[in-house]
Parts: C-alpha cells; sequence; structure tokens
C-alpha cells in the first residue's frame, strides 16, 4: 500500500498483526482505513498484505484475539508443498465428492485463535478458482475443502493458506479415531430420542396419574396409554438398544454387568405394559421405561466424553515426522518425494529451516539442529560430520546430507510412541475393581429377584409381575451408576472454569491420591525461552549500545539465543559481512570493524580467554578480538513455580525434578524452587523406570511435562499433566492439560480432585443404602412400578444434587505461599 496515511499508530503499540513488540525504527507496516500500523518483522508484513490486499480487511475487525507470529521460515519450506501434489500421497488422504468430479480433504491447520481466523480462511480459500466449500472446525483446529482438482491443485491451497499465516498439512484420522466420533455421535442421537420421549411420556401420564381412573374418561385414558405405547417404542429399540447389546454379550461371556437387570427391566416393563395396552387391562408403565432409560443413556453419555477426549490416534507420529523430503540420486540430482518413501541407505537432503524426515548419519555438512520435540530441551545441539541425527529434529542453519539408517515406523520416534502404547496397556485401572463389584452385585440381585418373584407365585400370581418388576426398578442400579459420573461431571467444570482440561474419566480419582509430584524441567518449571538477565560491559561499552550491537548479530537467526535479544533488535542497525559459526556463535562488521558474539573462546580468536563473571551460561561480545561485554542468559522460571513447590510439600505431597538438561543447568533450578529430589540428563526410557521405581515403592506419580520426550512418563504415570504449551502427542497422553501457563493449577486440582472424591464416595454409599432400604419394601408388594420408578428417579436426583454441592467450593489462597485451599462456601 502506497498511499499516504493521515495518522501513524506509534510503534509502542505493539505489531498491529501479532501484537509483538515493534523494533525502533522499523520500516514494515500497513495502511487500513487510512491508517498505518506497524508491523514487527518482514513475516508479519507479508501475511497483512496478503490479508489487505485479499480484500480481506475485515478480519482485523473481526478479531478477539492475537495470531501467534508467522513463521519467517516459511518461504523456505515453499518448495515442498509440491510434495502433496503426489498421487500416491494423495490416496491417504484424498477422497472422492460423492459422484462428482470434485474431491475433498481434511487439513490440519496451525495458529487459529478466534472465529476470525476461521472466517479469513474460508473467504480466502472460497475465493480462489476451483475451490466449490470449505468450513473450518474452530474447535479441533482443522479444515474441510473441497476442490475441483482439474482446475486446483491441493499445493496451491497450502500456499494461500501459509501465505496468511496459517500453516497446513493433511489431516486424516485413523479408523480407531473415525469409530469412537460413529459411537459418539450415536450416543447423542440416543440420548436425544431418550430425553424427547420421556418429557412426551410424562405429559401424558401426569394427568392420569393427577385425575386418576374415575377423573378422565375411558377414551382420553386408553388414548394417552395408545400414545405412550408410541413414544416409548423408539426409547426402547433405539435408544436402549446398547442395554440389550451388552447384556447378550455379558451372557454369552458368562459374566453378568449392569446392563443385564437394566434390559430386564427395560424389556419387562414394556412387554407388560404394552400387552396391558393391547388387551385393555393392568397397568401401564411407559413412563418409568423412558425415564429410567434416559437417566442411565445420560450417566453413560458423560462417561463417554470423558473418555473420548484421550483419544490416542496414530496422526500423532505423522504430525512429529515431515511429510516430505528431498531425496539425492547417485548422480546428485533432487527428488521431493513422500518421508513415507525412504527406506534404509537413501541420502537426503535437509536444508536450514526443514525437518529431519528419518533417522540418520550426516555424510556432508555441519549444522544446528532444534531436537527440542523429542528432547524437550530448547538449545540446539551441533551435529558434525558422523554424527547420528533424529528425525523430528529441525536443522537451523546450514544445509546437511544426511544417509538414512531407520525411517517410517523403525524411527526413534516410532519407538517412543511404542513406549507409550506400551505404558498404556500396563495402566492401572480403578475399572477392573468396579467390574468385579458390579458382577457380584447384579447376581444378588437376580437372585432376590428370582427368589421374590418365586415366593408371589404361591402367595398371589396375578401379582407376580408387578413386583417383580417392583423390585428390578427400584434396586436397578442407576443412582449407582450416576454416583461416579455426575461428580465427575461438576468436578471437570470447577477444573475447566480454572483452566484445567481433565481428558481421562478415572483423572480426578487418581489426582486424589497423589504422593509424588515430578515435574519436567524445560517448559514446564521454565518457560522454554531463553532471556537475557544479565549485562556487564568491559572497556567503556555502555550497557544499551552493547545489546544494540549484539541484536544486529542476531538479527535474522531463528536460534532461541537470537530471540533473547529480539527486544533490543533496531532496524537502522545493520550489522555487514554476517557470518554464523555453528555451534560457536556469530560475526559480523560495524563501522569497519569486526564483532563476534557466542563462546568466549570463539569470541576472542586465539587471545586469552577471559573467565566469565559468574556460573551458567555466559556469551562473550568482542571487538576484533577484544571483550567489550559479557551477556548472562536464563531460561526464565515460571513466575508461581516456587509458590506452587511450597504448596505441593504443604499438601504432603513429595516434589522431584526429572529432566534431559545437563547437571549444573538442573541442580540451579532445583536449588532455585527448593526441590531437594532431581536427576539429570534423563531420557525418556529412563525417566519411565524413575516412575516404575516410585509406583513400585507403594506411591502415587502424577508426572508434569511439555514435549515428545515426556509421552512415555505421563502414560506411565498415575496420573499426568500437561502444560499448556505442550506438544500434541504429550496433550493427548494426558489426564490433564493446563490451560494458562500457571503451575498453581496443579495444586488447586489437587484439592478439587480431592473434594470429588469424597463427594463420589458420598454418593456410592447413598445408592447402597437406598437399594438396601428399598429391596424390602419393594419385595413384600408395598412399592408399585410407578412409585419403585419414581423412587429410582429420585435416589438419582440425590446423588445428581449432592454432585452440584461441588459448584459451592471456592479456593482461597494464601498470602504467605499462594497455596490453594479448598473450603465450602
Amino acid at each position: 500500500m502506497t498511499q499516504t496515511a493521515s495518522h501513524v499508530t506509534p510503534a509502542d503499540a505493539g505489531c498491529y498483526h501479532c501484537g509483538s513488540q515493534v523494533p525502533s525504527g522499523a520500516p514494515w507496516s500497513i495502511v487500513l482505513d487510512d491508517q498505518a500500523h506497524p508491523l514487527c518483522c518482514p513475516g508479519c508484513e507479508a501475511v497483512a498484505h496478503a490479508i489487505v490486499d485479499g480484500g480481506l480487511a475485515s478480519y482485523y475487525r473481526y478479531r478477539t484475539e492475537l495470531p501467534e507470529r508467522p513463521d519467517e521460515r516459511q518461504a523456505v519450506r515453499a518448495e515442498t508443498w509440491a510434495v502433496f501434489d503426489d498421487p500416491g500421497l494423495q490416496r491417504q488422504f484424498v477422497h472422492a465428492e460423492g459422484d462428482t468430479d470434485r474431491v475433498h480433504a481434511t487439513l490440519a491447520v496451525d495458529g487459529i485463535t478466534c472465529a476470525a481466523c476461521a472466517w479469513l480462511i474460508e473467504h480466502r480459500l472460497n475465493a480462489l478458482e476451483g475451490v466449490t466449500s470449505s468450513a473450518v472446525n474452530l474447535s479441533h483446529h482443522r479444515v474441510r475443502v473441497a476442490w475441483d482438482p482439474a482446475r486446483l491443485k491441493l499445493s496451491r491451497i497450502l500456499a494461500e493458506m501459509a501465505a496468511i499465516g496459517y500453516a497446513a498439512q493433511p489431516y486424516e484420522p485413523d479408523a480407531a479415531q473415525q469409530r469412537l466420533h460413529h459411537e459418539e455421535r450415536m450416543n447423542v442421537r440416543r440420548l436425544i430420542v431418550a430425553a424427547v420421549g420421556m418429557a412426551q411420556v410424562m405429559m401424558f401420564s401426569i394427568p392420569i396419574y393427577v385425575a386418576g381412573p374415575e377423573g378422565i374418561s375411558a377414551d382420553f385414558h386408553a388414548l394417552f396409554h395408545w400414545l405412550s405405547f408410541a413414544l416409548a417404542t423408539p426409547v426402547v429399540f433405539f435408544s436402549a438398544q446398547p442395554f440389550f447389546r451388552n447384556a447378550i454379550r455379558d451372557l454369552r461371556a458368562r459374566a453378568l454387568g449392569m446392563d443385564v437387570p437394566v434390559s430386564i427391566a427395560i424389556a419387562g416393563a414394556y412387554l407388560a405394559s404394552g400387552y396391558a395396552v393391547l388387551s385393555d387391562s393392568g397397568e401401564v408403565y411407559f413412563d418409568s421405561v423412558t425415564m429410567f432409560t434416559f437417566f442411565l443413556l445420560f450417566g453413560r453419555y458423560v462417561e463417554s466424553r470423558a473418555r473420548r477426549r484421550s483419544g490416542h490416534t496414530g496422526n500423532a507420529l505423522s504430525g512429529a515426522l515431515p511429510l516430505s523430503a528431498v531425496r539425492l540420486t547417485d548422480d546428485g540430482e533432487e527428488r521431493i518425494l513422500p518421508a513415507s518413501e525412504l527406506a534404509a541407505g537413501d541420502r537426503v537432503l535437509i536444508r536450514p529451516g526443514h525437518g529431519v524426515p528419518a533417522d540418520g548419519v550426516i555424510e556432508e555438512g555441519e549444522s544446528s539442529l532444534d531436537e527440542s520435540m523429542l528432547t524437550g530441551e530448547y538449545l540446539p545441539v551441533t551435529r558434525r560430520i558422523g554424527d547420528h541425527v533424529t528425525g523430528g529434529s529441525q536443522n537451523i542453519e546450514s544445509p546437511l546430507v544426511v544417509r538414512v539408517t531407520h525411517a517410517g515406523k523403525e524411527a526413534r520416534v516410532a519407538g517412543i510412541v511404542d513406549l507409550t502404547d506400551r505404558a498404556f496397556a500396563s495402566r492401572p485401572r480403578l475399572a477392573q475393581l468396579a467390574a468385579r463389584m458390579s458382577h457380584l452385585f447384579v447376581l444378588r440381585l437376580l437372585v432376590v429377584t428370582a427368589v421374590v418373584a418365586a415366593a408371589w407365585w404361591f402367595i398371589d400370581p396375578s401379582r407376580v409381575l408387578w413386583v417383580t418388576l417392583s423390585v428390578l426398578v427400584v434396586t436397578c442400579p442407576c443412582a449407582l451408576a450416576l454416583a461416579t459420573p455426575t461428580a465427575l461431571t461438576v468436578g471437570h467444570g470447577q477444573l475447566r472454569r480454572r483452566g484445567v482440561l481433565i481428558t481421562r474419566a478415572d483423572a480426578i480419582e487418581s489426582l486424589s491420591q497423589v504422593d509424588r509430584v515430578i515435574f519436567d524441567k524445560t517448559g514446564t518449571l521454565t518457560c522454554g525461552e531463553m532471556q537475557l538477565v544479565e549485562t556487564r560491559t568491559l572497556e567503556g561499552l555502555s550497557a544499551d549500545r552493547a545489546r544494540v550491537i549484539a541484536a544486529a548479530l542476531e538479527a535474522h537467526s531463528e536460534h532461541p539465543i537470537a530471540r533473547a535479544f529480539r527486544p533490543w533488535r533496531q532496524a537502522t542497525v545493520e550489522a555487514g559481512e554476517r557470518v554464523s559459526r555453528t555451534g560457536q556463535g556469530v560475526e559480523g562488521s560495524f563501522d569497519g570493524q569486526r564483532w563476534r558474539l557466542g563462546r568466549p573462546e570463539f569470541a576472542v580468536d586465539g587471545r586469552p580467554m577471559p573467565e566469565p563473571p559468574g556460573i551458567g551460561q555466559w556469551l562473550l561480545l568482542a571487538e576484533s578480538g577484544e571483550p567489550r561485554a559479557w551477556f548472562a542468559l536464563r531460561d526464565r522460571v515460571r513466575e508461581d513455580a516456587a509458590d506452587t513447590v511450597v504448596a505441593l510439600k504443604a499438601s504432603g505431597m513429595r516434589v522431584e525434578l526429572l529432566s534431559g538438561d545437563n547437571m549444573d543447568a538442573v541442580r540451579a533450578l532445583a536449588e532455585q524452587l527448593g526441590i531437594d529430589e532431581w536427576r539429570a540428563g534423563a531420557s525418556p526410557e529412563s525417566k519411565l523406570e524413575r516412575i516404575r521405581e516410585c509406583q513400585a515403592a507403594g506411591e502415587k506419580v502424577a508426572m508434569v511435562g511439555d514435549g515428545i520426550n515426556d509421552v512415555p512418563v505421563l502414560a506411565g504415570a498415575d496420573v499426568s499433566i500437561a502444560m499448556n504449551g505442550a506438544t500434541d502427542l504429550a496433550r493427548t497422553s494426558a489426564d490433564a492439560v493446563l490451560l494458562s501457563p500457571r503451575l498453581m493449577r496443579i495444586v488447586e486440582s489437587i484439592e478439587i480432585a480431592r473434594a470429588t472424591r469424597r463427594i463420589m464416595r458420598q454418593n456410592m454409599i447413598w445408592s447402597v443404602c437406598y437399594n438396601f432400604a428399598a429391596l424390602p419394601l419393594a419385595a413384600i408388594g408395598i412399592v408399585p412400578p410407578w412409585v419403585a420408578a419414581l423412587g429410582m428417579s429420585g435416589s438419582s436426583l440425590v446423588v445428581v444434587g449432592n454432585a452440584l454441592r461441588l459448584n459451592r467450593y471456592r479456593l482461597a489462597s494464601s498470602s504467605s505461599t499462594a497455596s490453594a485451599r479448598l473450603v465450602n462456601a
């Protein structure tokens, strides 16, 4: 945009696109509504111009949250989009659109923050010639797009999305996940049918109960019964279908689950009521049937919702490894192909900014690799000829030629996923104990029911059916089935309002019994971001000038150290002849002088090396070999980390630090936070082994982590918590996910979990006491089926009401330790 702006927004307002700090004198801006808005970098400028020039400026008016900062290296990866046009690769995720020539695919999208993002993506894609439709799933960060392959290529769609700042890749759920989604949709439909049927049948039943046999005419009496019959039929044959199916399965397996008496009660009451309507004799209890079915379905739906969020899908591996690779032929020619087609012995070229597609050994080149996705540690490591590289890491500085040793399912990433699967398989489940208890409960219930039926056969054969149904209904384990999920639902809601998402049904039970909390270091107790914490100048150079020079030297680098100097970047200060030295530092020229920033031995260039002014990580800035300034860098500790450790200890739990970082860094952090037990240099295997040691000692272990390397430990712990910035695989494998960066939420979670467990125990006690009290009354014929149904429903409401008391709990923070304590309001 070249027109003159009537007003220029000051730079301190932050980048108009992403909100980041704008460097002093930055030349990047965008004009919108005759007003120039500052931008922080060329990446934001490219994205903002793509949005405004595309006629989508309304995005900035609609948005409610700021997007992620665009990746300035995205242009480097543009050439790899062409690999998605490969027919062999497209067969995995591109599907025909009915009987037409069009196709559709689902894309996983990064960077979606609010509804304005969805609006922008849809409008941008719908404007492309050849796109027939696009729809964004805001909650799952996916977009479904349909297009005509004869007029448009998939690579063009991905390029257009990248141009507006939303990196995307094909998403294809595995068979297990598709089956789970289908079951969830069917459960919702069954619940809706049961709810509607119950409401309508109750509408016809209440007049009969209120008016009595004499207060309503015979015609209306028969009409209401027939209407109830018609409405209860789909509830029994559709909504209650899972109960019958599970009961048949249990009987074939010679096991007695709760669905056996449930099915007998529903089927018996429905058939008996249907016979009464057809023969115009006896009592009708369709309201009991529909009410009973709805309450049971609701409880099971709550449980399934909690379990569904923990789906462990096969897409995690494809998210860790890049989808494409550049293979070198024997003649040195480059060929882009799907990474899944790589085999051991292939030579691949990995350019800066690209991911490593497979495990291998470097044959040519030297560079720094970001292995944080696998190790959880943010600082890149230097790799040279002969060194091994791991698939999923990112090349930062220089091109590498790698000979593949393990690809696809043989790669290290796949091994970590296998560790996760084994940990899941051996995970202790309270459900096994509950299944044994329910088997004994149901067996005794059926025996008692048979005895009651036999007794009434001799006492009064005309009342056998109704007394037997009353016993089955009044003692049916509806309240028992709702006792746990209702308390869990309210507990989940309390935690969700405090920024903690529970993803497994049994997580609260496990969380309430935790004895030891184990933390990862980087990205968990720390923010995973390098921060410049101290500047010590030498030879008269001012601290501000030293930081500006260092920022200019690091201006075009994506290294974590470079990001630490970004706040001091000035657009008017540029370093000439800038060169990056892998694993050493950077150098460049200012006013004819050569400056270096990095390791002390590199900066002084052979001259006597000065001693760092303290422990930790120090970088030296030197001019022509003469030291000019020291910079201390630290990974910033989370603000409430120390308070969280104190609060956990005050609650009687042991706290441990388990990290793959070096010993000095781990020791320093442990001493700073007051953690007595810590281990450094831990691999995923050794972390899982440590978890097993603690569990063997009888401890309930909670693990808090954020990286793929933490996944086996997250899966193997009794309860696992993933940070808000964790990888997708870590979030998928965790029992709980922190939606905010506050560690104190962990303390609150444990307190709420303990309160929820108390409510669950109270509900279980009430359910058992109710059954023992109601059974004798129903057995002696005092309780008719409709009263039994009301009693069953009433006991369920008591359970639900008791669970809702959790909503009255409030958290109060202590000013001394900021620890959370749960108090009853």
